[in-house]
Order: structure tokens, then C-alpha cells, then sequence
């Protein structure tokens, strides 16, 4: 167990940022897969940027690497314009 109470504040504090990565990510994940499901092509392109900002959120805060966001939003891209 910690000894000083910035480290019980620390451990706290670390276990409410995870919660909220935790949630930012599955809900980005939702919304990908909502985006690769998603047929209508007008649709598509209206969901395109939102998903594209959540991607570019998870990545400047370090939640998933920048490369694996550049790498997804160019396939979701490209999903979209082959609609």
C-alpha cells in the first residue's frame, strides 16, 4: 500500500483517467464500426468528420498512437469514397 498521500492521490486519480480512456476509446470504436457499416454514402460522409475528430482526440491524448489514428481515418476514408 502507498505511504504518502500524493501516491494514494495519484492512485485515485489514475484509476478515473482510465475509466474515462476506457470510454473515449469503446465509444470511438462504436462509432467506427458504425461508420464501416453504414451503406448510404450521404450518410457516410456526414459521419465521416465526427468520427475522424474522436479519432484525432484519442491521439492527442496518447490514447491510441498517432500512426494507428492516421492509419484509420485513411481507411475510413476510403471506405467512404468508395460508397
Amino acid at each position: 500500500m502507498a505511504n504518502h498521500k500524493s501516491a494514494l492521490k495519484r492512485i485515485r486519480r489514475n484509476e478515473a483517467v482510465r475509466l474515462r480512456n476506457r470510454y473515449q476509446h469503446k465509444t470511438t470504436r462504436n462509432a467506427i464500426k458504425k461508420l464501416r457499416l453504414e451503406e448510404n454514402k450521404k450518410d457516410a460522409e456526414a459521419l465521416l468528420p465526427s468520427v475522424v475528430s474522436m479519432i484525432d482526440r484519442l491521439a492527442k491524448r496518447n490514447i491510441i498512437h498517432d500512426n494507428k489514428a492516421a492509419n484509420l481515418k485513411s481507411k475510413l476514408a476510403k471506405h467512404v469514397a468508395a460508397l
